[in-house]
C-alpha cells in the first residue's frame, strides 16, 4: 500500500526547492554581477529567463505528466533541477549562466504541476486532500521565507554560486525518495500531445510575461511591448479557441465553466498579483528606508513565510466551520488589513509593528491559496489533474508578474513625482540616478559629501514612504474586492469536493445543482 504521506512529504521537499530557488537568486545577483561583468542587460535575462521557460512550458509539462506519468516525469525533472543547478553555480560567463538559469525553468516546469498532481492521486478521501493541499500549499510558502536567510547565511561565508548547489543535495534526495515511494499515475485515456497548441501556449505566455515585465522596467507603451503582449495575446486566443475543438486538448476549457475551478483561478491570480507588492516593497523599505542588511531582511520576513505555512495548515479545519468561500475570503481580508497597517510605516520601525501585520497577512495567504488550490484541483477529472495544477501554477506566475508590473509602476510613478531633491543635486548625475529609483540614490549618494548625501538620502525616503503607502493602500483596497468576488464566486461550493460527483458535473448542465446538494446532504 502507499504511504501517502511520504510521498506528500516528497512533493513537499521539491516544492520547498523551487520556492527557495526563486528567492536566492535576488541575494545573490549583486555579487555575480561584480564577479562575472553582466551587462544592465545580462541582469535581466538572468533574473528574468528562469520565469519565461517556466511560465511557457507549465501547461505542457502538466500534460506530459498526465500523459507519460508523473512519477516519471517528477524524477526526470529532479535530475534536470540539480544538473542546471551545477550548471549555474560553476558558469564562467553571463552567457552560460543565462543558459542555465533556462533550463532550471524548463525543470522547474516539469516539476511544479508533478508535485500537486501526485498529492490529487494519492489523496482521494476530500478531507485528507485538502488537509495535504494545506501542507504542500504551507512549504511553499516557507520556501520564499526560508530563501532569503539561507541566501543570507550561504553568501556570507561562500562564493554566490554557493546558493545554487543547496539544490544539488535537495534533489539527490528527491530522487531517491521518489523513487521508492512514490507510485506512478498517468491518463489512460490521453492521446498524444498536439504540437501546435504547444508552439501556441509557449509563444503566447512568454510573450505576455515579457510584455509586462519590460512594462514595468521600459513603460507601457514601448513599441517591443506592445508587439509582444499584443502577440502573446492573439497566440493565447488561437490557443484557446484550438483547445475547445481538440478532443484531447492540454487545457479544457469547458473546466472554466465549473463556477469553483474558474474564480479559484481567478482568485489566485489576483490574490498573487496583490501579494507581489509585498516582496517587492519590502526588499526595498527593510534595506534601503531602515538600512537593515539583507540577513537581517531576510530574517524579519521570516514569521511572515511560517505564518503562512500555518495558515495554509489551519485552513483544512476552517472549511467544515465557515464554508471555503469564507476561508478564501477570510484570508484575503486579513491581508487587506495588513497592507492598511503598512500604510502607516515610517522610517523608525520597531519589529512589534512589522510583525502583527506580517503575521495575519501570511496567516491569510495560506487560508486563501490552500483552498483555492484544492478546489482547481478537486473540480477538475482526477486523470487530468496535472493539466489542472498547470492552470493554476500558469495563473500564480502571470499574477506575479503583472503585480510587480502593475503596482510596482504605482510605486515608482508616486516615487518619482514625490522626489523633492536637493537643489545643490538636482541638476547633477546624481540626482538622475535618484530618479530611477531609491536604489540609484543611495548609491549615488555614496559619492557625495556628507551633507549632501543625507540629504538626498532623506529626500528619497520620504518619497519612497509615499509611494509605498500609496501602493498599500491601492493593494488594500484590491484585496477587499478580491475577498468580496471570492466570497460570492465560491459561494455554494460544498466543504467536500466529492470526487466522484462534483468534479464531473458542468456548473452549467442540468443536474448540476442536484449534484452540489447530495454532496452537501452527505456531509
Amino acid at each position: 500500500m502507499t504511504n501517502r504521506w511520504a510521498c506528500l512529504a516528497i512533493a513537499c521537499l521539491a516544492t520547498l526547492l523551487l520556492s527557495l530557488d526563486v528567492t536566492v537568486l535576488h541575494l545573490a545577483l549583486p555579487r555575480l554581477v561584480a564577479d562575472l561583468g553582466a551587462t544592465s542587460t545580462q541582469v535581466l535575462w538572468i533574473a528574468d529567463v528562469y520565469g519565461f521557460a517556466l511560465a511557457g512550458l507549465l501547461v505542457t509539462m502538466g500534460n506530459l505528466g498526465d500523459r507519460v506519468g508523473r512519477k516519471r516525469l517528477l524524477l526526470a525533472g529532479a535530475v534536470a533541477f540539480g544538473a542546471a543547478s551545477a550548471l549555474t553555480a560553476y558558469a564562467p560567463n553571463p552567457e552560460l549562466l543565462i543558459a542555465a538559469r533556462a533550463l532550471l525553468g524548463v525543470a522547474g516546469a516539469t516539476i511544479m504541476p508533478s508535485t500537486l498532481s501526485i498529492v490529487r492521486n494519492v489523496f482521494t478521501e476530500p478531507r485528507e486532500r485538502t488537509a495535504a493541499v494545506g501542507i504542500w500549499s504551507g512549504m511553499s510558502a516557507a520556501g520564499f521565507a526560508v530563501g532569503p536567510v539561507v541566501g543570507g547565511l550561504m553568501l556570507d561565508h561562500f562564493w554566490w554560486g554557493s546558493v545554487f548547489l543547496l539544490n544539488v543535495p535537495v534533489m539527490l534526495v528527491v530522487l531517491a525518495g521518489g523513487t521508492l515511494v512514490l507510485p506512478e499515475s498517468r491518463d489512460p485515456g490521453a492521446g498524444r500531445i498536439d504540437l501546435p497548441s504547444v508552439a501556441l501556449s509557449f509563444a503566447g505566455m512568454v510573450a505576455v510575461v515579457y510584455a509586462v515585465k519590460e512594462a514595468a522596467y521600459e513603460g507601457a507603451w514601448q513599441a517591443d511591448v506592445l508587439a509582444a503582449g499584443a502577440a502573446g495575446v492573439a497566440c493565447l486566443a488561437v490557443f484557446g479557441l484550438r483547445q475547445a475543438r481538440l478532443p484531447q486538448p492540454l487545457i479544457d476549457v469547458r473546466l472554466f465553466r465549473r463556477r469553483a475551478f474558474a474564480a479559484s483561478v481567478g482568485t489566485n491570480l489576483l490574490a498573487i498579483f496583490t501579494m507581489s507588492a509585498m516582496m517587492l516593497m519590502f526588499a526595498w523599505y527593510l534595506q534601503l528606508v531602515l538600512g537593515w542588511s539583507p540577513l537581517q531582511a531576510g530574517l524579519a520576513q521570516l514569521p511572515g513565510g511560517l505564518s503562512g505555512a500555518a495558515g495554509g495548515i489551519l485552513a483544512a479545519a476552517l472549511v467544515p466551520r465557515i464554508g471555503r468561500n469564507g476561508v478564501v475570503a477570510l484570508g484575503l481580508a486579513l491581508n487587506a488589513g495588513a497592507f492598511l497597517w503598512y500604510a502607516t510605516l515610517g522610517t523608525e520601525l520597531t519589529y512589534a509593528t512589522l510583525l502583527v501585520p506580517m503575521t495575519a497577512g501570511g496567516i491569510g495567504i495560506g487560508f486563501a491559496f490552500t483552498v483555492n488550490n484544492d478546489n482547481v484541483l478537486a473540480t477538475a477529472p482526477k486523470e487530468r489533474a496535472g493539466a489542472a495544477a498547470a492552470v493554476s501554477e500558469t495563473a500564480f506566475e502571470l499574477g506575479g508578474a503583472l503585480g510587480i508590473a502593475v503596482l510596482g509602476s504605482v510605486l515608482t510613478g508616486v516615487y518619482r513625482s514625490g522626489l523633492d531633491l536637493p537643489a545643490e543635486v538636482a541638476g547633477s548625475p546624481a540626482g538622475a540616478a535618484a530618479r530611477e529609483s531609491i536604489a540609484g540614490a543611495v548609491e549615488a549618494a555614496s559619492a557625495l559629501p556628507a551633507a549632501q548625501a543625507d540629504a538626498l538620502v532623506r529626500a528619497a525616503r520620504s518619497a519612497f514612504l509615499d509611494g509605498m503607502h500609496v501602493t498599500s493602500l491601492v493593494t488594500a483596497a484590491l484585496l477587499a474586492v478580491v475577498a468580496l468576488l471570492a466570497l460570492a464566486g465560491l459561494r455554494g461550493v460544498p466543504a467536500v469536493i466529492q470526487d466522484t460527483e462534483d468534479a464531473a458535473v458542468e456548473e452549467d448542465e442540468p443536474g448540476a445543482e442536484a449534484a452540489r446538494a447530495r454532496s452537501a446532504g452527505e456531509q
